[in-house]
């Protein structure tokens, strides 16, 4: 359904909805502006995101808030060494009248936050990587169709890495954003403090449904795209890859491995969602530049050389940018 006159006027809706949603959010969530807007990017453009943070910096309050000004279904899955793929996809049981029958795990919900998805082993992460890839789970040979729209928001700490299982940099791929959280601005957490220790509790109402999610989810892909910015978002990319002929200076001293093609798809529907909640009906360079760092953080490797100097992923991104 398509309750708008035109493409134009979707996109001002969507702009519109876009700060109703930051309002709402913002009743309960003080100062993380830049992470809310990359995770409302990430849900329009149909892609999941890492979220990276120490503990207490109101990460798992972040998915719940955001879900509830969607109205959307949310489920949290707290990942333990001891989770199995059925506790997350479901299992078949055996009912009353001797007949097997589907239990539909945690996973059948419209958001999922899976908390500290770097605490299990390979074979259940893998599980849940599978149901971001094909939005389907399959059981006993049957495959059951998850509910749209979907996301999956992760979370991992980037301290303790005792007793963890990194994800492999091709699962990491899966991911669209990679977002790091940082600690609040010192009047920020005044704010925190305050509002979370005087026992009043703010209301979120719901701005969007998960069709009206789905519908601007379809307009994102429409918008049109300039020859220049695709050009710009393919070879900002093939500047990460080293040892190639469109290799930048800083990829062949520090990186041993570049991004891949997804990185310039994401690029190019990350810079179209960008560009629409900024009320632009079309995406330009700035805008690609405006996404690049959360799409390429978790898709460059550093050697040794750029740790043993201490250059980081970001300086490098932005040595690219320039």
């Amino acid at each position: 359904m398509n309750p708008y006159k035109s493409d134009v006027e979707a996109v001002d809706a969507l702009g519109e909805k876009y700060r109703q949603l930051t309002r709402e959010i913002g009743k309960v969530i003080v100062g993380q502006d830049d992470v809310v807007k990359d995770v409302l990017i990430c849900i329009f453009s149909k892609g999941h995101a890492l979220l990276v943070g120490v503990p207490g910096l109101a990460k798992t309050l972040l998915v719940n808030t955001i879900s509830r000004s969607l109205g959307l279904s949310y489920s949290r899955i707290q990942f333990t060494p001891d989770l199995m793929p059925s506790d997350i996809i479901g299992t078949e049981i055996l009912d009353e009248n001797r007949k097997f029958r589907f239990l539909k795990g945690p996973v059948f919900a419209n958001i999922i936050l899976a908390d500290e998805i770097n605490r299990t082993p390979p074979k259940t992460q893998s599980a849940l990587l599978e149901a971001m890839q094909e939005k389907a789970v399959t059981v006993a040979g049957e495959s059951h169709k998850l509910t749209e729209p979907f996301f999956v928001l992760a979370t991992q700490n980037p301290i303790e890495q005792e007793g963890t299982y990194p994800l492999p940099e091709a699962q990491l791929d899966r991911f669209m954003f990679n977002i790091w959280l940082d600690y609040p601005t010192f009047e920020q957490e005044i704010a925190v403090v305050k509002n979370t220790t005087s026992g009043k509790t703010s209301e979120v109402s719901v701005v969007l449904s998960g069709e009206e999610i789905s519908f601007f989810q379809d307009l994102i892909r429409r918008i049109p795209v300039p020859d220049n910015v695709y050009e710009y978002a393919v070879r900002l990319t093939a500047l990460t890859r080293p040892g190639t002929p469109r290799a930048h200076d800083w990829a062949n001293r520090y990186l041993t491995w570049g991004a891949g093609p997804r990185a310039s798809q994401y690029l190019i529907i990350g810079a179209k969602c960008h560009a629409a909640i900024n009320g632009k009906y079309s995406p330009d360079i700035e805008d690609v530049q405006a996404v690049a760092i959360n799409i390429l953080r978790h898709r460059i490797v550093r050697n040794y050389r750029a740790e043993a100097e201490g250059i980081g992923i970001k300086q490098i991104v932005n040595e690219l940018i320039k």
